[in-house]
């Protein structure tokens, strides 16, 4: 817990740290197939890092900055149920919605070119 970076991807912001997973909606820059498993990743949206003392904050982001990681797999999340109904019209409707998924280890942090964590 010494070491760890906020990273922008798929719309949201993580705290990710070397050697944990996470799940994330969507690479914008991969396409759905190219998510192969065991494919590395480069992720330069790093907002701020901390190593043991330091902070590094990004105006938005810092400048040579990595996260290195690999994608585990890809999947579906569990089934939404959307149910929409008009009270006094009489009319119901549901569907439901699986959301696109891929799970994604970090493998290293990198800043300047000095890799904080293996």
């Amino acid at each position: 817990m010494n070491i760890y970076a906020i990273i922008e991807t798929g719309g949201e912001q993580l705290r990710v740290e070397p050697g944990r997973f996470y799940d994330i909606h969507h690479f914008g820059s991969l396409n759905p197939e190219d998510l192969n498993s065991n494919t590395k990743i480069l992720i330069y949206r790093v907002l701020l890092i901390r190593n043991k003392t330091t902070i590094s904050i990004g105006q938005p982001w810092l400048k040579n900055a990595i996260v290195k990681g690999r994608i585990l797999h890809s999947h579906l999340e569990n089934k939404i149920t959307v149910y929409k109904m008009n009270s006094k019209k009489k009319t119901r409707r549901k569907f439901g919605h699986r959301q696109n998924s891929t799970r994604f280890i970090v493998d290293s942090i990198s800043l300047d070119g000095k890799e904080l964590s293996k």
